[in-house]
């Protein structure tokens, strides 16, 4: 099979259009599946050696502002940084299973094992890898979308 690739302004930023033979109606459903399934791959500073790394998107549990920087933690618990801030990083994640939980942190609600509700109506996440996360106010109708 013959891949081309084509730019469009008039489709919307995040949409992929795929244009086959009506022959080739049949496959269109393992075409979406394999796209689907496709990794989306992140590159981040690893700390140590100052070196550029790739993780998977779906690794990254926790996104933190740190400066002028990012602090992305994986589920393996290691750290890495990226070189944007936050609201850059928000914009650029495409991804369903994130969601901006402060001014300071973005989760991803795959590794949520349990919330609770706390004074000042806040709301208290505990993530699979032992880490906890406040809800501020502001967003908490955000997180509940997210989680509906």
């Amino acid at each position: 099979m013959k891949v081309i690739f084509e730019e469009d302004i008039a489709i919307g930023k995040k949409v992929a259009k795929v244009i086959t033979h009506p022959s080739e109606k049949s496959k269109w459903d393992r075409i979406q599946k394999a796209i689907g399934q496709s990794e989306t791959q992140l590159t981040v500073i690893h700390a140590k050696n100052n070196r550029n790394v790739q993780i998977q998107l779906s690794s990254v549990v926790a996104i933190e502002s740190e400066d002028r920087m990012c602090c992305i933690r994986v589920i393996t618990g290691e750290r890495y940084l990226l070189n944007k801030r936050l609201k850059f990083v928000e914009e650029d994640l495409d991804d369903v299973h994130f969601v901006k939980i402060n001014n300071q942190t973005i989760i991803n609600t795959r590794y949520i094992t349990a919330f609770s509700a706390t004074d000042q109506a806040r709301i208290k996440v505990d993530l699979s890898d032992s880490s906890s996360y406040f809800v501020s106010r502001f967003y908490i109708k955000n997180f509940r979308g997210k989680l509906s």
